[in-house]
């Protein structure tokens, strides 16, 4: 983590007064020497545990973090009021592959996709048919679609140096590929995990819907267990596919934003803002995404308060809720701001594991 503290107090170093090199340098030295972030983010992920809106967790890492920010003397410590989705994936998630060979019923790792609907109780059962894109989805047709269950498989490109880059290039399959799917009359789908990793550990990530289209399941398989469907569907003609998820939507519950800020020496009406979300999805610990986007905001203020350094602007440090599966933390966020008139200088969000963040 020790890298992002520079990169996020640049937009500070602009505006400031005296000798820049010697307020970095004690910067460094505070978060190598003093830092808090580990001991937090181990805290957060150990202690509290995977933080999905509506959990106890969730819940709790609202109060975890209000606290740090209060501990350590934030100007101001404040919640924002969120209303957020409740979804839950339940306690079945099978698949099972039925061959047309010898080889009979083959169960897969997979993982239900958040925001998915729940499979009847008795599950899907159809043919399976692979394609790599939403134009081979069009080629095919709602005849050969109808009734069938689509299994996405576009790997994500291990050429891209970037990884996010890597990623951009496949995921619209997870997040609009259940629409798409249905559109033609498909039954469910079932995609191949983001990531370029060949394991058995299938990642999970949204599904959006539209309201105007059917909703449809949707499930991430294991990067293993796609490739293995694969070689199947080249070997073998109506190979079907079963699929059961009891996955459940309950009523939007309250949770919120937890906001603090060191208030500006000389502009204290612009706003420099520096984020993460404190929300994660349910069966990890979000140590990357986004724990430590959230534990190096906090630090920043914490840092600057503890060399007694004071910026012109005011650094707002926000842990917004519900990233994962809606927006809703961001959203209502961005509402209030613009309610509010306030005027936001920069902006800086730290969403890329505990590497380097990224600017939005």
């Amino acid at each position: 983590m020790r890298y992002f503290l520079l990169l996020v107090f640049c937009p500070v170093f602009v505006f400031c007064q005296g000798p820049d090199s010697l307020i970095i340098r004690k910067i460094y030295e505070e978060a190598l020497i003093q830092g808090n972030s580990y001991e937090n983010l181990r805290y957060l992920t150990k202690r509290i545990g995977h933080r999905l809106t509506c959990s106890p967790a969730a819940a709790a890492a609202v109060e975890f973090t209000r606290q740090v920010m209060s501990r350590n003397d934030f100007d101001t410590v404040y919640l924002q009021e969120v209303k957020v989705p409740c979804w839950t994936r339940g306690n079945l998630e099978l698949g099972r592959i039925l061959s047309t060979s010898g080889s009979g019923q083959i169960d897969v790792r997979l993982t239900a996709l958040g925001n998915s609907v729940g499979t009847p109780p008795q599950g899907i059962t159809s043919e399976v048919l692979e394609v790599h894109s939403f134009e081979e989805l069009k080629e095919l047709g709602a005849e050969k679609i109808k009734g069938n269950i689509i299994f996405f498989n576009r790997p994500m490109d291990p050429t891209e140096i970037s990884t996010f880059s890597a990623y951009g290039g496949a995921v619209n399959q997870r997040s609009k590929g259940a629409v798409e799917a249905a559109k033609y009359g498909a039954v469910a789908v079932i995609v191949r995990s983001m990531t370029l990793a060949n394991d058995d550990h299938p990642h999970t990530g949204a599904v959006s819907y539209e309201d105007s289209v059917i909703k449809i399941p949707a499930a991430a398989l294991s990067t293993k267990s796609a490739d293995f469907l694969s070689n199947i569907l080249l070997n073998e003609k109506n190979v079907r596919f079963y699929l059961n998820l009891n996955c459940e939507y309950y009523p939007d519950e309250i949770s919120y934003n937890v906001i603090g800020e060191m208030k500006g020496s000389e502009s204290p009406e612009e706003i420099i803002t520096v984020g993460g979300h404190l929300d994660s999805w349910d069966i990890g610990e979000g140590a990357h995404d986004d724990g430590a986007g959230c534990i190096q905001s906090i630090e920043c203020v914490r840092i600057l308060k503890e060399i007694s350094y004071r910026p012109k602007k005011t650094l707002r440090v926000v842990m917004f809720m519900n990233e994962e599966n809606g927006l809703r933390g961001g959203k209502v966020y961005a509402d209030n701001a613009a309610l509010k008139q306030e005027k936001h200088f920069a902006a800086i969000e730290s969403d890329a594991g505990g590497f380097v963040p990224g600017y939005t």
